[in-house]
């Protein structure tokens, strides 16, 4: 498949503390025609400045750094973009595609529950990794089924009995289509698949999926998978 043709492209951060990663990813990622890189960074505390001067579509992060490690910093990043009583607008935040060579079940599952869009081990064919900057950069989760079932395990296995009430007091609140699209997100569907199945075009579920956004509190596709499965619809 051939990289895509827009002129727009897409903006890249890279969050490594080791420097030979840093430069690894940035050759790969500067022989692609679709994408910049705008900027590094050697740990959290200095993702969080770069991000609020250089505006990236995707953040590649490491776990383990000093000072402010890869999840805080995810946490960080996501709770910067809610809108303050100050602000009109929320920010849009970057997608987080946690990049590590831990791929410990733990892991997984505290990534995707800091926000993060995706979760890569570093020995990931470079390919692969263009492909989920990609993927994510369109408002796609990069899951793979291990880490899928790893999350959806921890879930059932802790206490759901006050989250599974919070869980549906949140779905309330949405009109029937929107829930629809939220069971679909639920079961792990990508919105070419749910646009086939709910017989929508693809920027309508996408425009959906963005109210989805703001009425639950998420901030990616997995939180909204976790309120579904918590309220015990899928």
């Amino acid at each position: 498949m051939s990289s895509p043709q827009s002129s727009v492209k897409i903006k890249v951060a890279i969050v490594d503390d080791d420097p030979l990663v840093r430069s690894a990813l940035g050759l790969m990622l500067g022989g692609q025609a679709d994408i910049e890189v705008v900027g590094e960074a050697t740990d959290g505390q200095e993702a969080l400045a770069l991000v609020r001067t250089s505006a990236p579509d995707v953040v590649l992060m490491d776990i383990r750094m000093p000072r402010i490690n890869g999840l805080d910093a995810t946490r960080r990043l996501l709770a910067d973009a809610r809108p303050s009583s100050s602000s009109r607008a929320p920010l849009r935040p970057p997608r987080v595609i946690v990049l590590t060579t831990f791929g410990a079940d733990e892991y997984v599952v505290d990534a995707l529950a800091a926000g993060a869009d995706g979760f890569l081990l570093k020995d990931t064919p470079p390919p692969e990794i263009v492909a989920a900057i990609r993927t994510v950069a369109e408002g796609e989760p990069i899951l793979s089924p291990k880490a899928t079932r790893t999350l959806i395990t921890r879930l059932r296995a802790e206490p759901t009995g006050d989250r599974a009430a919070a869980a549906g007091r949140r779905l309330e609140a949405l009109t029937e289509r929107e829930h629809e699209v939220a069971l679909a997100v639920g079961r792990g569907l990508s919105n070419a698949e749910i646009a086939k199945e709910l017989y929508l075009s693809i920027p309508t579920v996408k425009a959906h999926v963005s109210r989805l956004f703001d009425k639950l509190g998420a901030t990616n596709r997995v939180q909204i998978a976790i309120t579904v499965h918590d309220a015990g619809l899928v």
